[in-house]
């Protein structure tokens, strides 16, 4: 599998800046949440001892919500979670020094119950969609840039709009009281699964915008005080991680090894989990990779506003962590 190996490869380069194995050092202290990815990578991480061939330790605390993630980011409870880069921006303009490395180029998809009369995002207009988050989630703001460039409509005007939870959308939407669901990828593989139709990925709506493929659209965040103080660890960590999508992106049996973190009901819904996932594995991080989060940000400013984007009109300098592969 020519991506697989290109994965590999570039993990096999990245081993090139773990640090010296020496004294002790202090474990990273990693944000995850229940059934969440990241709780995937890290235990593939500590399962096959890429930790402590790349002489660091990690320690992972459960959290409940995103939001108790970014509270204990914050309060320093934990070094690191995963979080969306806009957020990071956005804490970054107003005096932060949060800075990420790329976790996943996969966000989610509008999707449809098998008898929707949703078909396209114009068949939208007049009916009922709900949509994970809130009314400043990003798919959403580039599903409107989407819909109005595309086909010239205003799906913020034209549609019965329900904002909310992943859960409790999916069940309203197997309930029949949605006829169209924008979603986070996790939640779209499941919906798959059971019988759901994908009208359109986020990151498809994104090239069809006409930025390149490659924006992280989350990322493995700490501050960049912490990062500059301790870079055998932050290199450290990027290896192993690398390392462990690559058994990630090749191994079925390790699917079937970390089945139970995920959630999954059967094997269907781990297939498509699987599926997504090696799906956002970022392959190349350099500049390219960011000059696309740069238009892409810039996309979203102009929808979202301040509201969204907050007193900074670009993504500041140091957002992204300088590493490249």
């Amino acid at each position: 599998m020519r991506i697989a190996r290109r994965v590999l490869l570039g993990a096999a380069f990245s081993a090139a800046a773990m640090p010296v194995r020496g004294a002790p050092i202090p474990p990273i202290r990693v944000g995850v949440l229940r059934f969440g990815t990241v709780s995937w990578e890290i235990d593939v991480i500590r399962h096959h001892a890429f930790d402590a061939a790349a002489n660091i330790a990690l320690e992972p605390m459960e959290l409940a919500t995103a939001q108790a993630a970014q509270v204990a980011l914050q309060s320093g409870q934990v070094d690191m979670i995963v979080v969306d880069w806009l957020w990071v921006a956005r804490q970054r303009g107003a005096g932060a020094d949060w800075t990420l490395v790329p976790f996943s180029n996969a966000v989610g998809a509008l999707i449809a119950p098998a008898d929707s009369p949703v078909r396209d995002v114009p068949d939208l207009v007049g009916h009922r969609l709900g949509i994970a988050g809130s009314p400043l989630d990003k798919s959403w703001l580039i599903l409107r840039a989407y819909a109005s460039r595309r086909f010239g409509i205003d799906i913020d005007t034209k549609t019965e709009k329900s904002f909310g939870p992943p859960p409790l959308l999916a069940e309203q939407m197997k309930a029949g009281r949605l006829d169209a669901l924008l979603t986070y990828w996790p939640y779209a593989a499941k919906a798959e699964a059971a019988g759901a139709r994908r009208i359109l990925a986020v990151e498809d709506a994104v090239s069809a915008l006409g930025i390149a493929a490659g924006v992280p659209y989350i990322g493995y965040t700490f501050a960049q005080h912490w990062a500059e103080q301790n870079p055998a660890l932050i290199n450290g960590f990027v290896a192993a991680s690398r390392q462990a999508r690559g058994i990630l992106a090749t191994s079925d049996a390790e699917w079937q090894r970390v089945k139970p973190l995920t959630g999954a009901a059967d094997d269907s819904e781990l297939e498509r989990l699987r599926d997504w996932y090696r799906r956002g594995i970022p392959l190349h991080w350099g500049e390219p990779e960011r000059r696309a989060g740069f238009q892409l940000f810039e996309l979203l400013a102009k929808v979202g506003g301040p509201d969204l984007i907050g007193p900074v009109n670009a993504v500041p300098p140091g957002t992204f962590w300088p590493v490249t592969w």
